[in-house]
């Protein structure tokens, strides 16, 4: 399809977010900085959410140092419940792309209209993050007599003779989140943006990253860095990093999977 085509306007959104121009390396350091731009603009809405991810992260230490085998559940919780954090900051974004104000009380009812889909989609990301924790369990057990604490998993992460259980550890966590973020990297602010079914949002983010695997394994790199960064000391990074990161994922989904009805020329200017 070239720029020329007199059908372009008529290809579906999720067709044209695979079959439009390549994305470039520098796209997410873009998106990083429209992301802090939305947070400048709404920062009390963004510290709200971010300090929700501080004390989401505080109970999570908590329970682990108390009651290590129940985190992996704990875990799949908060994994249900980031997405509608995030959908609060996507909803920000949304009304500053439309000259809207912001307001705390709508973001924290995003989530209304597409409540059945959402339902949905987190459905699917437990059923991934239990498959994830069993996993990990499994290898614990077969590595360890019981489960360790705290101290005990950094320090066998840290032995070279448990290099094994290293490799295994990292290898099983890096397919399960690569698993995740593919499919709902842009499939969030896909459901919240338009009539959208689960099935249909996970494949277009799936396609987005298979279309532009350079582009998006950079993405996931960053915020793994990021995120990382900002766990250190005590999750206090996360009311500055974690808004950031949300409203920056809504431009990378305004990048990759342009407005219903856009041709190549509005495609090549999305999320700018």
């Amino acid at each position: 399809m070239s720029r020329s085509d007199p059908d372009a306007d008529d290809v579906p959104a999720d067709a044209v977010a695979v079959a439009r121009p390549r994305m470039t390396l520098a796209d997410p350091l873009r998106w990083l900085a429209l992301g802090w731009r939305d947070f400048r603009q709404c920062p009390l809405i963004g510290l709200f959410y971010g300090t929700c991810f501080m004390l989401m992260g505080w109970a999570l230490m908590e329970v682990y140092e108390t009651a290590p085998a129940y985190v992996m559940a704990l875990s799949a919780g908060f994994l249900l419940m980031g997405p509608f954090l995030f959908l609060g900051l996507y909803r920000a974004s949304q009304c500053l792309e439309r000259g809207e104000k912001p307001d705390l009380g709508d973001s924290l009812l995003a989530f209304e209209a597409r409540m059945g889909t959402l339902g949905i989609f987190g459905l699917v990301l437990l059923i991934l993050e239990l498959l994830w924790s069993r996993s990990t369990l499994v290898i614990f057990a077969l590595t360890f007599d019981g489960m360790p604490d705290l101290r005990g998993s950094l320090l066998a992460l840290m032995s070279p003779a448990n290099i094994g259980f290293t490799i295994a550890w990292l290898g099983v966590g890096a397919i399960f989140a690569g698993i995740i973020f593919a499919v709902s990297v842009v499939s969030i602010p896909m459901i919240l943006d338009r009539e959208s079914d689960a099935i249909t949002a996970g494949l277009t983010s799936l396609r987005v990253v298979l279309a532009q695997p350079p582009v998006m394994l950079l993405w996931g790199a960053l915020i793994t860095v990021l995120v990382v960064l900002a766990l250190l000391p005590w999750f206090a990074g996360l009311p500055i990093v974690g808004p950031v990161l949300g409203h920056a994922s809504w431009h990378a989904y305004r990048a990759a999977v342009p407005a219903p009805g856009a041709g190549f020329g509005a495609a090549l200017q999305a999320g700018r």
